[in-house]
């Protein structure tokens, strides 16, 4: 049985973040998924590696810092993966939020960027308002504009996952968790990889499998308490509709949410909403939620429906589900903070709620600190904060099959 540091179970961009932290900083690191990397929540975002402009509002300033911060690293580290796009802001007479509000809210983001040249922002001239896209003009008091990134979110995920590959970490998909045992000094992970039964044995475990945390939870033994979810579903359209230059970030008309409509492959997505579901089976695009998306580009883009219905002109539909904690009210007013979880009686195993696109890296450092306390320190292999992610050619070169490795003995007994 082969004797490892570290299993990761989960293949999303948090996963393989700690993957690539952890092999980096010495360790060696096992990571399980059951279907392809970045498959899943990872390839089903809103695209975007941002602060989080509206979670000012909610006093999340903290998590804003940490997000632009990320911001600023992955477009030093990735610059073929994450680009600087514009956001446009366009308010309008009854608009929930004035001018005088979004103007505080961008200098205190331009703040907390700490003078990134990112962090400029700007009032569009009138006279240039007509150019936006077919934007309504009619009621509208100002634009401003900002700066925040987009990505190809899989893209990413398989660039980081490259990475942690390069520095030696076994990244085995398509394998089916079967068994978490908890020892005192260890834990014996068993799963099935094209039919035959494996097992490992690691000084620790992280659970980051996203909206299953729960139920990766349920195969271990002796049986662990879990923590009470909020799995929120955000649904996005793509409409053939050709791509605008820019993202706007638009009130909803129907609560007090934000949705962007943006640039996607040459067309133009809509998203997101926050819809509670019960499981995770249950996610997917529902008929309220496309009204509800169609509605708020019917009323910013009026002109659209001159060359056919909306409805007809949908060439994607696609949603991603969050996991936030379970503290009742409204999902759009929950912290967004990942959180981190160890019990004092399975104090082998870590387990991660949440997790953000644009702060996987952070989220990769700290479950790195928590596998130092557990195993003690090694010789660094590298430095994470220099190391280029790079789009992959071929996907295959990120992912291994177990049953290629001489080193994984079959289950006996």
């Amino acid at each position: 049985m082969q004797a490892v540091d570290l299993v990761v179970i989960g293949g999303g961009i948090t996963g393989v973040g700690i993957a690539q932290c952890a092999q980096a900083a010495g360790y060696s690191v096992v990571l399980l998924e059951k279907d392809n990397l970045g498959e899943k929540t990872s390839s089903n975002s809103s695209k975007l590696i941002h602060g989080g402009l509206r979670y000012l509002e909610s006093g999340q300033l903290g998590l804003v810092r940490q997000s632009l911060s990320e911001r600023k690293a992955l477009l030093t580290l990735a610059p073929e993966l994450v680009k600087p796009v514009p956001f446009y802001i366009p308010l309008y007479r009854g608009s929930q939020r004035g001018p005088l509000a979004i103007r505080a809210g961008l200098s205190l983001y331009a703040l907390l960027s700490e003078l990134d040249p990112l962090g400029q922002f700007q009032s569009v001239p009138a006279s240039r308002w007509s150019e936006l896209a077919g934007l309504k003009l009619k009621g509208l008091r100002a634009v401003f504009r900002y700066w925040d990134a987009q990505t190809d979110d899989g893209a990413l995920t398989r660039a980081v996952a490259q990475s942690a590959r390069q520095l030696g970490a076994e990244l085995l998909t398509q394998v089916s968790l079967e068994q978490i045992e908890h020892r005192p000094d260890s834990c014996i992970v068993s799963f099935n990889a094209g039919g035959a039964m494996r097992r490992l044995s690691s000084r620790c475990v992280i659970n980051a499998t996203g909206p299953w945390v729960n139920q990766t939870l349920e195969r271990v033994i002796p049986k662990v308490e879990v923590s009470a979810l909020e799995l929120v579903q955000g649904s996005h359209l793509v409409l053939d509709i050709p791509a605008p230059r820019g993202i706007f970030y638009l009130e909803s008309i129907f609560d007090k949410r934000v949705v962007f409509v943006m640039p996607w492959q040459g067309k133009t997505m809509i998203g997101t909403t926050e819809t509670p579901i019960d499981a995770v089976d249950a996610a997917g695009v529902t008929p309220a939620e496309e009204a509800y998306l169609l509605g708020i580009y019917r009323h910013y883009f009026p002109l659209c429906e001159n060359d056919g219905a909306l409805e007809g002109r949908i060439t994607g539909r696609y949603c991603g589900v969050r996991v936030l904690p379970k503290q009742g009210g409204e999902a759009f007013d929950l912290p967004r903070d990942t959180m981190m979880l160890s019990r004092d009686t399975h104090p082998n195993l870590l387990t991660v709620y949440g997790g953000k696109l644009t702060t996987f890296r952070h989220t990769a450092k700290e479950a790195l600190a928590w596998v130092k306390s557990r195993c003690g320190p090694k010789p660094i292999c590298a430095d994470v904060d220099k190391l280029r992610l790079t789009p992959v050619a071929d996907e295959s070169m990120v992912s291994q099959s177990p049953s290629a490795k001489g080193d994984f003995s079959p289950q006996k007994g």
